[in-house]
């Protein structure tokens, strides 16, 4: 393979890996969605790879059309959490028998206890602090949840037995919590066979 190849497949790679997908709402206002690195300040005009961030799939779905502004898309939603999903943000990289591919879930919000996206940090009272990683129902023990505080400060911990997390939070302002699960062996995503597929999950929510 040339060298000027690899070296795109690998910054795809990392960009699809280190980048994520979350929503901010202020109260019943619209949500605004982006695509970038959450714990570093959003560039002037949004993150580089914020164009490929087109269409995200709302939960519940909008009737008011998605607006692109200089950094995230814009929607009216109906009052209460949001949620998307969108497993074309990136295109599938790297060899013919070992293609990856990135499916990205987000949610605003804690007023509802329950998941409603295939991977989710759901809260386990409404409006609670104490957060549970589920994946179609089911509890996920043993992963890293990333804790990004109003101040961009990064805590990270791990989910117990219970898939269960404390975001602890403290100062006034917005959090974002960040979880990632990866997936080996045949898998699809948008269409095309894959071998190995990453999951990433964030939640938003308010401090007042």
């Amino acid at each position: 393979m040339r060298l000027w190849m690899l070296a795109a497949l690998c910054s795809l790679s990392a960009a699809g890996q280190a980048h994520e997908v979350w929503i901010e709402r202020d109260g019943n206002g619209p949500a605004r969605i982006y695509l970038g690195e959450p714990a570093e300040p959003v560039p002037a005009g949004g993150d580089p790879e914020f164009k490929h961030l087109k269409a995200p799939h709302l939960l519940p779905a909008a009737k008011a059309p998605l607006q692109r502004r200089a950094g995230y898309l814009e929607v009216a939603v109906p009052a209460g959490d949001v949620r998307a999903w969108d497993d074309a943000v990136f295109a599938p990289w790297g060899e013919a028998n070992a293609r990856e591919g990135v499916v990205y879930y987000a949610r605003a919000g804690r007023r509802e206890a329950k998941a409603g996206l295939p991977l989710e940090l759901a809260p386990v009272a409404a409006n609670g602090d104490r957060f549970r990683l589920m994946r179609d129902g089911r509890a996920v023990a043993d992963t890293e949840v990333t804790i990004i505080a109003p101040d961009r400060s990064v805590v990270k911990r791990t989910t117990d037995a219970g898939g269960m997390v404390d975001a602890m939070p403290g100062a006034k302002g917005r959090y974002l919590l960040v979880a990632t699960v990866k997936d080996a062996g045949a898998r699809a995503a948008n269409g095309e066979a894959l071998k190995t597929l990453y999951r990433i999950t964030t939640t938003s929510f308010v401090v007042p």
